[in-house]
């Protein structure tokens, strides 16, 4: 019975050494996940300290938003979405990843979220 209870014992023992080991690289995944973000991110704020893609998608979005107060620009801005919105899906889906990467939204899951 001693044998048994014993083996039964260094069993649960190497059971939780190996839950130990698993917890620590899943931590250890984790942290080197969390700088890469931060590496990521980092690198995105210094390209974009010289560059004006930023402020040009604000300057190109922010055109229909205002025009759509002008009413002699209304039929025109509805005719540009209705073309946009017979573009190939890859073409949009190119132009949501240059914007999200330009406002430094790392997936688009994110923004959709």
């Amino acid at each position: 019975m001693l044998q048994i209870l014993n083996l039964v014992g260094g069993l649960a023992t190497e059971w939780l050494k190996g839950k130990q080991i698993e917890g620590q690289a899943k931590q250890q995944a984790k942290i080197r996940q969390i700088n890469n973000d931060a590496t990521w991110e980092t690198m995105q704020a210094k390209g974009s300290m010289s560059s004006w893609k930023d402020e040009w998608f604000v300057v190109i979005l922010s055109i229909p938003m205002i025009g759509a107060f002008i009413p002699d620009l209304v039929p025109y801005i509805q005719r540009g979405f209705e073309v946009l919105e017979t573009m190939p899906d890859y073409y949009k889906g190119f132009l949501g990843a240059a914007i999200a990467a330009s406002f430094g939204i790392k997936t688009l899951a994110n923004w959709k979220k």
